[in-house]
């Protein structure tokens, strides 16, 4: 019996006292190289299609100030959570992308290096993304407040909303699964024909969320320069 219902996302397979459930964050490596040897087929030209649009999407929102080849970094993450998320849906895969540790490993370097970035080398720019324009000026010590404020729970939100999006879905398929030695047998398909609908969201889900968390990387990124 499952005493603990976010049990489900512990770690728990380990040798030699070395959790191996880590190791479903490389799994996504495997994917890509063959690409690279084999002969282009739909899949290569599929990806390919996706991640040209990602380079103009991104290249459009960094702007004319953006170092080249600077997309890359965004769409190397894209990429990577995009796998952990759809990997995790599969049975007996670990969901790294579940835990706050990989979020904010992601998040949080990134969010330091425009920082540092900004500050160093864009001082005047970024205090004057302190006080939108038009501000009162009896509002400007609280508008200044407010954005410092929101600046630095950015990277906290990015994690936190990877992490959440994640663990919701796999708690409520995990709760309807749970229930399924209870329920009246004739009742089943009806059961199984909600989960599949719930894999399909999860699915959405997954891609959706690697999405928004390149998009806002790119946009803070973008904001410093």
């Amino acid at each position: 019996m499952m005493t603990n219902l976010f049990s489900i996302f512990d770690p728990s397979t380990n040798l030699f006292n070395l959790s191996l459930n880590w190791l479903s964050t490389l799994l996504g490596i495997f994917f890509i190289p063959y690409s690279f040897w084999l002969i282009p087929n739909r899949h290569f030209m599929f990806w390919n299609f996706i991640l040209n649009k990602l380079h103009n999407e991104f290249k459009t929102l960094l702007g004319i100030n953006s170092f080249q080849g600077s997309t890359f970094i965004f769409i190397s993450l894209f990429s990577f959570v995009l796998f952990n998320n759809f990997l995790g849906l599969f049975p007996y895969i670990f969901t790294s992308t579940s835990h706050l540790n990989i979020s904010l490993s992601l998040s949080l370097p990134l969010w330091l290096s425009f920082m540092f970035y900004g500050w160093i080398n864009n001082s005047q720019h970024m205090f004057a993304h302190m006080i939108p324009q038009g501000t009162p000026n009896i509002l400007m010590p609280f508008m200044v407040l407010i954005e410092t404020i929101s600046n630095i729970i950015r990277p906290g939100t990015l994690a936190v909303r990877l992490t959440a999006n994640m663990i919701a879905g796999h708690l409520l398929m995990t709760l309807l699964s749970g229930t399924g030695n209870k329920i009246p047998s004739m009742l089943i398909f009806i059961l199984i024909f909600i989960q599949i609908l719930l894999l399909i969201l999860e699915s959405a889900v997954a891609v959706i969320q690697s999405y928004v968390i390149a998009i806002l990387s790119t946009l803070y990124s973008s904001e410093v320069n």
